[in-house]
């Protein structure tokens, strides 16, 4: 654990929302089953492996001698939760508390946050650099006549909903199929002062009529799991999707094709996008966050961007 000590010896307290150390990288040999998040004012320590009590122990220690130094008499407060594939999580705060409600910030919004329970916390920090970009994309076209209208798929917490709208986005469709999540969206929306989002509790593949006659959009978000059984299988349903594509984007509109596969590099989508949905362009990778550096950038968070042809004389959304 010497590479999350040293961490942890030289942590400055947290304002946002954040990966901390991020063994689940490769670049920490010793350390790939642990990562340490920010959800300020709380730290979580998480492992993919169990770890015993000796080791929980030092942890502790450097977290407390770390924050006597920087936490301006702040309490500290962190949460540990041990993940095995096929069990389920177990959580428990070690530290301190966890205020309720829980909000968080990125980049100036805010975002109601859960560390206590499930292995999902309400914000996938992984995916700041997909906001950013959305965030950056919508407030490049203010001039559009009625603002861009936004499809953010396999919604979640609707945290991409959030940075659109910010940006000056007219209208953001948030479908989910978990009305849970989608309820913590709308609390995330009403946090931050925003108007002109739907949410549809709804499954995606049998709700295309429902999408496409709100459509067409300026930018399709698409961030599904990766394997959820039920729900979706990327090697079997991604195909579905990249097929809808063409009808429901706007001439020069965007979509963004997000995975967090280890398994399955970026040529799973391009390759299946070549074939499926020819005319859409391949633009660029957005670069995952510099604390999500891996050894190997295939087994990492792959957000793909592509564009839609433009119409005659007309510039791309």
């Amino acid at each position: 654990m010497q590479a999350l000590l040293d961490t942890i010896a030289q942590l400055e307290v947290p304002t946002d929302a954040c990966r901390l150390f991020h063994g689940r990288g490769g670049r920490h040999p010793g350390c790939e089953h642990l990562v340490l998040d920010a959800f300020p004012p709380v730290l979580v320590l998480t492992s993919f492996q169990p770890l015993d009590e000796a080791a929980l122990q030092a942890l502790d220690s450097a977290l407390l001698a770390r924050w006597a130094q920087i936490g301006q008499g702040q309490p500290l407060n962190w949460v540990f939760q041990m993940r095995q594939p096929g069990t389920k999580a177990e959580t428990r705060l070690v530290r301190g508390s966890v205020p309720e409600p829980h909000i968080v910030t990125e980049a100036g919004l805010q975002y109601r946050a859960h560390v206590l329970r499930g292995q999902n916390h309400g914000l996938f920090l992984d995916m700041a650099a997909g906001r950013r970009w959305v965030r950056a994309h919508v407030a490049q076209h203010p001039e559009h006549r009625h603002g861009l209208k936004v499809l953010n798929l396999f919604a979640y917490t609707c945290a991409f909903s959030v940075a659109a709208l910010d940006a000056g986005a007219r209208q953001v469709l948030n479908m989910d199929m978990a009305q849970g999540a989608l309820a913590t969206g709308q609390h995330n929306h009403q946090l931050n002062g925003l108007t002109g989002a739907s949410f549809l509790a709804h499954d995606i593949f049998s709700s295309w009529g429902k999408i496409t006659r709100s459509g067409p959009y300026h930018l399709i978000v698409i961030d599904p799991p990766s394997y959820q059984k039920g729900s979706f299988v990327a090697t079997k349903d991604y195909a579905k999707l990249m097929r809808r594509l063409p009808d429901l984007l706007r001439p020069g509109g965007h979509v963004l094709l997000c995975l967090n596969a280890p398994e399955l590099g970026t040529a799973f989508l391009q390759d299946q996008m070549a074939e499926i949905a020819p005319t859409l362009q391949f633009v660029e990778r957005i670069a995952n966050p510099a604390a999500f550096a891996d050894v190997d950038e295939e087994r990492s968070l792959k957000v793909l961007l592509y564009r839609a042809p433009a119409a005659d004389g007309l510039a791309g959304v």
